[in-house]
């Protein structure tokens, strides 16, 4: 896998305006319920309790199609398939619109502080009014996949201790709450980890998004320009960032700040991006300069400490995920090109993204999970090498073999026609040897120019 990196004058990437939104589509949606409804039954659980809130919505959103938004609330769903919503003050208007019909319960405790508590019952009564037996087997979902080793995993719950001390009181022995939050983030068999010709256009769109924002920030950048100028190009669309969005010259946090400040970039500074939107992310960390002199004194070999290994792995990864690969492979052959000893990367190389930017990772030691047809990742390895700045150029990218690659050609073309500009740049510019099972979901993957004011610069592998 020895490959030789360079960096070199490239054309840049083909920026695609105005993707359109993707619907998830009615015979989506009934396919999720279906699917969830036959996890339930493969798993003996009676009732499933899916809680939501503005920051851990997307296993609810992912059956009703919507988040609470400011509140909390919770989708209750049986084994029969009757469905109830409990939502508060200012969410229930939200109920004729699920995308699952299910009958609207108001909660005034999900509403918040101070509001109307008309309607007030004990969270029991809720419990009976949504058809909930208390000898029933349930399972509860929040939104963190637990794996720890000290612990049952099942026997962890993430929802707000108001709840969980409610349900403990409710049902006739603790043994009947489950988590079951597996069910739709687990690497081995989650249903939220694969996706069909719609759900993939659904969520190229938003990764459409990251790329052009990212681009235009890139272009952008120059001695003096504020951190707040720059990072107002990442905002696309009025859509929502499913991370928090990065524009930082030098040292960051300076007064526990987390956002972009009116600090302006200046010479030899090392500057990060980093913009989110449902169905990817794209990330930058390099160097506000035109030249490999204007390094910082102490970074003068940079690029062959850090920057060239870092795109040596991210090629590895593009060049080597395939359907049928297990997690346990393809981590190990980052490490070997890659060593975590040496370049200091301690999280996962890669990991699912969608509604969340990350919803859980088959890349880990020992991981039997294996790639699969459907499946969105993140190209995602973070470098820290003492005495360095970072290397970034997350990505997002869909793995399909044939058959879903036909259904998006023929459904959704324009879609199409961005994912092979995409793998054509690539290939031909880049010289990253795709399969054809990888459909880059942003216009900027493998687009990487670490010298932030040289913007044709970029890292490519000799042909």
């Amino acid at each position: 896998m020895k490959m030789n990196i360079k960096l070199t004058t490239v054309t840049l990437p083909t920026i695609h305006s105005n993707p359109q939104s993707v619907i998830v589509t009615d015979e989506t949606m009934a396919a999720r319920k279906t699917n969830f409804l036959e996890q339930m039954k493969t798993n003996s659980i009676d009732t499933a309790i899916i809680y939501a809130d503005r920051e851990h919505g997307a296993n609810f959103e992912y059956l009703t199609g919507f988040i609470p938004r400011f509140e909390e609330a919770c989708l209750v769903v049986h084994a029969n398939g009757d469905s109830y919503l409990l939502l508060g003050n200012e969410n229930l208007k939200l109920a004729e619109h699920s995308r699952i019909k299910a009958k609207a319960i108001h909660v005034p405790f999900f509403s918040l502080p101070n509001q109307p508590m008309a309607g007030e019952k004990k969270l029991e009564n809720f419990f009976e009014e949504s058809q909930i037996k208390p000898d029933a087997q349930i399972g509860i979902i929040g939104w963190k996949l637990f794996t720890a080793s000290s612990y049952d995993n099942a026997d962890l719950f993430d929802l707000p201790f108001y709840i969980v001390d409610c349900l403990l009181n409710y049902v006739s022995n603790r043994s009947q709450l489950k988590n079951f939050t597996f069910s739709l983030s687990s690497p081995e068999g989650g249903l939220r980890t694969t996706h069909n010709a719609n759900e993939i256009a659904h969520y190229e769109a938003g990764a459409s998004l990251a790329g052009i924002g990212m681009f235009n920030a890139i272009q952008a950048i120059e001695v003096g320009k504020t951190e707040k100028e720059i990072g107002a190009l990442l905002a696309q669309d009025g859509q929502p960032n499913t991370v928090t969005t990065i524009s930082a010259a030098g040292q960051r946090f300076t007064n526990a700040t987390l956002y972009p400040r009116d600090k302006e970039a200046q010479l030899s500074d090392n500057y990060s991006i980093t913009v989110g939107y449902k169905g990817g992310l794209s990330s930058r960390a390099g160097f506000v300069v035109s030249s490999k002199e204007q390094l910082p004194e102490n970074q003068k070999d940079y690029l062959e400490k850090v920057g060239k290994p870092y795109f040596t792995a991210y090629a590895t990864w593009l060049e080597n995920i395939r359907i049928g690969i297990s997690g346990d492979e393809f981590y190990s052959m980052i490490e070997s090109v890659f060593p975590s000893d040496v370049y200091g990367w301690t999280l996962n190389p890669g990991h699912y993204t969608g509604d969340d930017e990350w919803m859980s990772s088959p890349f880990y030691p020992g991981s039997k999970a294996v790639v699969k047809s459907g499946q969105l990742f993140q190209v995602d390895i973070i470098p820290s090498v003492p005495g360095y700045s970072g290397a970034s150029a997350e990505e997002p990218i869909a793995i399909a073999d044939e058959a879903l690659r036909d259904e998006l050609k023929q459904q959704y073309p324009d879609v199409w026609k961005r994912i092979e500009d995409r793998r054509n740049y690539i290939k031909n510019v880049i010289n990253i040897n795709l399969s054809d099972d990888i459909l880059p979901l942003s216009d900027t993957v493998a687009f990487y120019t670490p010298f932030l004011l040289n913007k044709t610069l970029a890292y490519t592998k000799e042909a």
